[in-house]
């Protein structure tokens, strides 16, 4: 099949200038041909997409949220065909994509679609008048999203811009084009407006053309540092708003009065969930000296025990990497894990087998890996993976510990174990990061900013705080008596 653009309420034809295989990260079959979106598709995604916005604009709140909440219901009808469509896109387990990709996606849908009718300005009572305040749109946004969760990023985007009035054209990533015309195919059909949600298929090329032009009023990305730093150097050039949800090495502090078992199943889902491709991913686990040994112990029994295999299979609880390349990619990081003198616990191979005795060798597999005896000034330590990789670090103190979680540039997430509450909640407090856990790891419910610090990101998704990012306030003062001139 070919992956197409979805322009003016409908796929188009598709365009025969460029093209590439998208591939099934599990066996390296092809899923179909992504078509590059070119200046002239471009053009007419941003012409619909400003027809789409004068209509919708003027939409009431709760007009705009029926609409958003129909689509959630649509969403939810088709989680199976959905989720597949993700799982073959992604290479992570079907049972990942029925409990969280779909689902979160119309989680998002469901709570901006229900706070729409609330959005609103302040009233201000003055001497002899008053003042109001305005929320209104930005206009045409942009959505450029990531591959490791597809459907959730597009609907974590395209639901508080409309919510609030705007239009949007979002680009998937070029690995992960599918699903995303499943959501503007959703929208049509719950009753928006053709060209509200528009989707662009491309590379890097095509989302810097959003980005630069001048009828783009925003742009929000989900993806690397080098990445954001780039949409944020070409946005500033007209002054566009940015949300970037960019990268991470997270830190999960895990002291010795903390529940052993929680704090390993936390680890777990920190590292190894949608094969390790979670940017908010805890890669630094910081246990205090004196439970390592047991917290090793059980961390390395029931990282033995987790079924790798075919995505497809409900049984399978860890897929495969998005691509060869990025599987190279993780393979020389556990490589210079190795070469600094880290230990490699278990994992970090190529299986030839998984957990069914089933032959994976053609899809893109890697045993999840620990390191111990690791270093902070190890790469291993230091670099975003986005794989399967784990590295211990031990600590004393606590004071040590939030000095050495914070000596990074990033700072999207953080997480902290333990059963003193004061403690808790002291050091989350000293921790330099955006999106934080005390007991638990990787939690994002949609009634909460998610977000980052430093070269993690700027700005917040979800929760009422994304809405500041995709309204723009106007002030609007009322004299009620005569006009007071010394002229």
């Amino acid at each position: 099949m070919a992956y197409t653009q979805f322009i003016d309420g409908a796929l188009t034809t598709g365009s025969a200038k460029e093209s590439w295989v998208n591939y099934n990260p599990a066996n390296n079959n092809v899923l179909g041909e992504v078509c590059q979106a070119t200046e002239e598709e471009i053009d007419a995604a941003i012409c619909s997409a400003e027809k789409a916005f004068r209509v919708w604009k003027n939409k009431t709140g709760a007009e705009r949220g029926r609409v958003l909440l129909k689509t959630a219901e649509i969403l939810r009808l088709r989680l199976e065909k959905i989720a597949s469509l993700e799982t073959q896109d992604v290479g992570k387990p079907i049972s990942e994509s029925l409990a969280v990709d779909v689902s979160s996606a119309a989680d998002a849908l469901e709570y901006f679609g229900g706070i729409a009718a609330t959005i609103h300005g302040d009233f201000f009572d003055l001497k002899n008048a008053f003042g109001y305040t305005r929320p209104e749109p930005l206009g045409i946004c942009a959505g450029i999203g990531a591959w490791n969760y597809p459907i959730q990023i597009a609907a974590w985007k395209a639901a508080p811009a409309l919510a609030c009035g705007n239009s949007m054209i979002f680009k998937p990533s070029e690995f992960t084009p599918a699903t995303a015309l499943e959501l503007a195919k959703a929208f049509i059909e719950a009753g928006a407006p053709a060209g509200l949600f528009n989707v662009v298929q491309g590379d890097g090329r095509v989302g810097a053309m959003l980005t630069n032009h001048p009828q783009i009023a925003k742009v929000s990305l989900t993806g690397s540092v080098s990445t954001g730093k780039k949409i944020f150097a070409g946005a500033a050039n007209q002054l566009k708003k940015v949300t970037l949800e960019l990268g991470g090495k997270s830190p999960l502090i895990i002291f010795e009065d903390a529940d052993i078992h929680n704090a390993v199943s936390a680890a777990m889902l920190a590292n190894f969930y949608t094969q390790g491709e979670v940017c908010s991913n805890g890669t630094r686990v910081f246990v205090q000296r004196k439970i390592f040994d047991s917290f090793l112990k059980q961390l390395k029994e029931r990282t033995e025990k987790i079924r790798l295999g075919d995505p497809t299979d409900p049984d399978t609880q860890m897929g495969a990497v998005i691509s060869k390349a990025h599987l190279e990619k993780v393979i020389r990081f556990i490589d210079s894990g190795k070469s600094a003198g880290a230990t490699l616990l278990t994992g970090g191979f190529r299986p030839e087998k998984d957990f069914k005795g089933r032959d994976i060798t053609a899809g893109n597999f890697l045993t999840p890996a620990i390191f111990t005896d690791c270093e902070d000034s190890m790469e291993i330590c230091k670099e975003e993976i986005f794989g399967p990789v784990l590295s211990i670090l031990t600590f004393d103190t606590e004071e040590e510990v939030i000095e050495r979680a914070n000596n990074t540039d990033y700072g999207l997430a953080a997480g902290v174990f333990t059963n003193d509450i004061k403690r808790g909640h002291r050091v989350i407090h000293e921790l330099q990061a955006g999106t934080c856990w005390i007991n638990n790891y990787n939690i994002t419910p949609v009634e909460l900013p998610f977000g980052g610090y430093k070269q993690s990101g700027l700005g917040r998704e979800n929760s009422f705080a994304a809405i500041q990012h995709y309204t723009q306030l106007k002030s609007v003062y009322v004299e009620l008596g005569n006009v007071e001139s010394p002229y």
